[in-house]
């Protein structure tokens, strides 16, 4: 992998409530158990400025690599829409008429990860002026940016900089988690990419299969972000498990605050934006 590979940003993607949703269809709305390519892609392109309408092929080129520091647990919600209107502000029907007052009141069940927390690399081989770009955007978005749904918005720093060998990075940050019990924890790696390139600390337990294959399939690669065409494709799920030592979980609250942004001062190199 050249220098040029290894370059890239680290987000972080932490907060209550997120919701990655993979199958949503009307009153069913799900959530992936991570951060979908789609909604990363998503984030991005509103930190941009771009409306959904827009070109995103340069976007959907970038790579994504997600370490779970929390996996978070799922949270089941029920909504109710349009009630108590009048039958004129109801909710509109296929045939484009409105529901009457005895009918009008739908309900919909609505699936959040709670007290999830995940970092992300992001890389572009060979185009160095998109990281520039997205950094840019990243640090100062023109849209507010939200964990897959506009109710979600993130704590703490989203952008945590932009950094030559990313994937080192993305496994020796601290780990958003409290310690574990014993002297490590197996923490999962989830990409789009095979994932037997990732530096294998010498604590880890080595396996030189793991992340090569892909595990399945998800259909989360957007083509188009258009109000009335969107659309999306299938993509390979890569997944890795690497033991990290119990002294990288630094804890909740402002504690892991201090430790990461510690990290990101000796090692990462800063924008414009980026915590320090």
């Amino acid at each position: 992998m050249s220098r040029a590979d290894r370059q890239g940003l680290l987000l972080r993607l932490a907060g209550p409530l997120q919701s990655w949703g993979e199958r949503s269809h009307f009153n069913e709305r799900d959530t992936a158990r991570f951060p979908t390519r789609s909604g990363i892609i998503g984030l991005l392109a509103a930190a941009l400025g771009r409306h959904r309408g827009e070109n995103i092929a340069d976007l959907a080129d970038l790579s994504i690599t997600i370490r779970v520091d929390r996996p978070g647990v799922v949270l089941r919600d029920l909504h109710t829409v349009g009630g108590g209107l009048p039958a004129k502000a109801t909710v509109t029907t296929a045939e484009g008429k409105k529901r009457p007052g005895d009918t009008g009141t739908l309900l919909t069940h609505r699936n959040y990860l709670a007290d999830a927390a995940f970092t992300l690399g992001l890389t572009s081989p060979g185009d160095t002026a998109l990281l520039d770009r997205a950094a840019t955007a990243l640090a100062a978005p023109y849209w507010p940016p939200y964990l897959g749904r506009r109710s979600c918005p993130p704590e703490g720093p989203l952008f945590l900089g932009r950094c030559d060998n990313v994937l080192h990075h993305l496994i020796h940050l601290p780990i958003a988690a409290p310690p574990p019990q014993g002297d490590t924890s197996a923490i999962d790696f989830i990409a789009d990419h095979p994932l037997d390139q990732l530096d294998t600390p010498t604590h880890s337990r080595p396996d030189s299969e793991s992340g090569t294959h892909p595990v399945g399939e998800v259909n989360d690669q957007p083509l188009t972000f258009h109000t009335r065409h969107r659309s999306y494709r299938s993509r390979p799920l890569y997944r890795r498990t690497l033991h990290l030592p119990a002294t990288q979980h630094t804890g909740l609250g402002t504690g892991h605050l201090h430790t990461l942004t510690s990290y990101l001062a000796e090692h990462v190199n800063h924008v414009e934006g980026s915590p320090r």
